[in-house]
C-alpha cells in the first residue's frame, strides 16, 4: 500500500500546489533500492519546498518493473491522474530521473508540468545561486540537462526555417537552431568557468607560496556545515534549516589550538543522486576541495538516514576523484548531537566504540567545538615535519616566523643561543632549511608573511 502524507494546512497557498512521488523501484541495479522509502520522500518533500511549493500530498508508489514509456504502470499512472485533478494541481514531481519520452507522456497523461528529481534539484540551485560564478554555473547545468529534452519543449519540430546565413542553413528545423543555441551557450559559458577556474589557481598559488592550510567542509545538504562553519569563524553566512541553503563557496580564516592559521572553507552540499550536469558545473567550485589539506564530513548524526547520507557524501568524492582520502578516513564532524534523546547522546558518548576522527559536535550549542579544533590540528601535523633548530638569541625576526608559522614543542634558552624543536609544514621546513644555509638569507622572505 502507497505510504501517502497531506500538506493541505501547511503550505503557502500562493505557491503552486505539486504532487510530490517516490518511485520505490524494486529492480535490480537500483543504487538507492535499500535506502528506506519514506525517508527518500521526506527528502523529496523537502526538496520540493526549497521552491516554495504547495505541497497537497506526497506518495511512495511501488514500481514493481520500470516501465520505458512512462516509469510507472499503467494503473498507477490512471490512478495519480485522479489525484492532480481532485487536487487541481500544476506540478508533480517525480524522485527519480525520467528520460525525454517518460517525462513528455506523463505530461500527456496528467495534463500538467512534470519535473524528475535532476529538474528539481536544478530549480533550487537557479532560485539560490547569488554570485556571478554561480549563476554561470547553474546555467551551464541547466542548459546541459535541458539540451537533450527539447524533443518534449517543442511542439512545432516539423516547422522549418529556410537559411539567412547567419540566423540557420537551408532546411534548419526548430529544434537544431535551438540545439545549436544551446550549444554555442554552453560553450560560452565553459570559457568563461575556464577564466573562474584560472583566477582560483591564481589564489592558490599565492596561498602556496605562504601556505595557510585549507580544511574544507562537506556533507551532505542541510547537515549544518554552514551553522558550523559560522560557530568555528564568528562569520554570517547564511545558515537555515533548508536543502541547499549554501550555494557559492565561502572561506575564512581559522585559529586553531595550536597556534596554526588555516582557511577554512564551506561548500554547496551533496545529495543522493546528484546530477552529473551539476558536479560538472560546479567543478570550480568544488575544486576547492580537491585542493584541502584536510575535509572534514559533517554528519547530520540525528538524522535516521545519516549512514546512507555518509555513503552519498563519499560516493561523490570518490566522483571527484578523492578515494584516497575517503579510504584513508575523513574527520567527521558529527553534528546535531543537541537533536538526539538521552539514549543517543550515551551511544555516542561511549568514545571507545567510535573510530578514530568522529568527533560529537552541536553547532548550535558549541558543543565539542573544541575538541574538532583539535582533532582538525592534530590531523594536519601528520604531515608536519619536526625539527630541531639552533638560532642566535638575535635572531628575532625567525623565531618570530617559526611561532607564526609552525609549532613549537620544545624551547631552552642559553648563553648559546635558542634551542627548538618545531612542527613545520614541508615548504616551510624546507625554507628553513635554506634560510639557515644560504648566505644570502634577503632571498627567502622571513620578515612578513606575504612573499617578496
Amino acid at each position: 500500500m502507497a505510504r501517502r502524507q497531506s500538506f493541505d494546512d501547511t503550505d503557502p497557498p500562493t505557491a503552486d500546489r505539486a504532487l510530490v512521488i517516490h518511485p520505490h523501484l524494486r529492480g535490480a541495479g537500483e543504487a538507492s533500492r535499500s535506502r528506506d522509502p519514506a525517508v527518500r520522500l521526506d527528502e523529496a518533500v523537502g526538496l520540493a519546498r526549497a521552491i516554495h511549493l504547495d505541497i497537497v500530498t506526497a506518495e511512495v508508489v511501488p514500481v514493481p518493473r520500470v516501465r520505458p514509456s512512462t516509469l510507472l504502470g499503467g494503473g498507477a499512472v490512471d490512478r495519480l491522474a485522479e489525484v492532480v485533478r481532485d487536487h487541481t494541481v500544476a506540478v508533480v514531481i517525480i524522485d527519480n530521473h525520467l528520460s525525454p519520452v517518460q517525462q513528455r507522456n506523463l505530461e500527456r497523461a496528467w495534463s500538467c508540468k512534470v519535473i524528475d528529481r535532476t529538474g528539481l534539484i536544478l530549480e533550487i540551485f537557479g532560485e539560490r545561486a547569488r554570485t556571478r560564478e554561480g549563476q554561470m554555473q547553474v546555467e551551464l547545468a541547466h542548459l546541459s540537462y535541458q539540451r537533450s529534452r527539447l524533443v518534449r519543449s517543442w511542439t512545432h519540430l516539423e516547422r522549418q526555417r529556410g537559411g539567412l546565413g547567419f540566423i540557420g542553413g537551408p532546411g534548419e528545423s526548430q529544434i537544431e537552431i535551438d540545439r545549436r543555441l544551446i550549444g554555442e551557450r554552453i560553450a560560452h559559458l565553459r570559457r568563461q568557468l575556464d577564466e573562474v577556474v584560472r583566477t582560483r589557481d591564481l589564489h592558490r598559488a599565492a596561498r602556496r607560496r605562504v601556505p595557510y592550510p585549507i580544511v574544507a567542509l562537506v556533507g551532505y545538504t542541510n547537515a549544518g556545515k554552514s551553522t558550523l562553519f559560522n560557530a568555528l569563524t564568528r562569520a554570517d553566512v547564511l545558515s537555515q534549516d533548508m536543502l541547499f541553503a549554501t550555494l557559492d563557496p565561502t572561506m575564512r580564516g581559522l585559529d586553531l589550538p595550536s597556534g596554526r592559521s588555516v582557511i577554512l572553507s564551506d561548500t554547496v552540499g551533496f545529495v543522493s543522486d546528484l546530477p552529473h550536469e551539476l558536479v560538472a558545473a560546479f567543478r570550480a567550485t568544488l575544486e576547492e576541495v580537491l585542493e584541502a589539506d584536510v575535509i572534514v564530513h559533517v554528519r547530520d548524526i540525528a538524522s535516521p538516514d545519516t549512514e546512507d547520507q555518509k555513503t552519498d557524501v563519499e560516493q561523490v568524492l570518490r566522483d571527484l576523484g578523492l578515494e584516497t582520502a575517503v579510504d584513508s578516513g575523513l574527520i567527521e564532524a558529527l553534528n546535531k548531537i543537541d537533536l538526539l534523546d538521552a539514549v543517543g547522546r550515551d551511544d555516542l558518548g561511549a568514545a571507545a566504540r567510535r573510530p578514530n576522527g568522529q568527533v560529537p559536535v552541536s553547532a548550535v550549542s558549541g558543543e565539542g567545538l573544541d575538541a574538532l579544533a583539535r582533532v582538525i590540528d592534530g590531523a594536519l601535523s601528520k604531515g608536519r615535519v619536526e625539527l630541531c633548530v639552533d638560532l642566535d638569541g638575535a635572531d628575532g625576526a625567525t623565531l618570530a616566523w617559526l611561532y607564526r608559522r609552525g609549532e613549537v614543542l620544545d624551547r631552552m634558552d642559553d648563553e648559546a643561543g635558542v634551542h627548538l624543536r618545531a612542527r613545520l609544514d614541508p615548504p616551510d621546513a624546507e625554507r628553513l632549511r635554506r634560510r639557515l644555509g644560504l648566505p644570502d638569507p634577503a632571498r627567502e622572505p622571513w620578515e612578513a608573511d606575504t612573499p617578496a
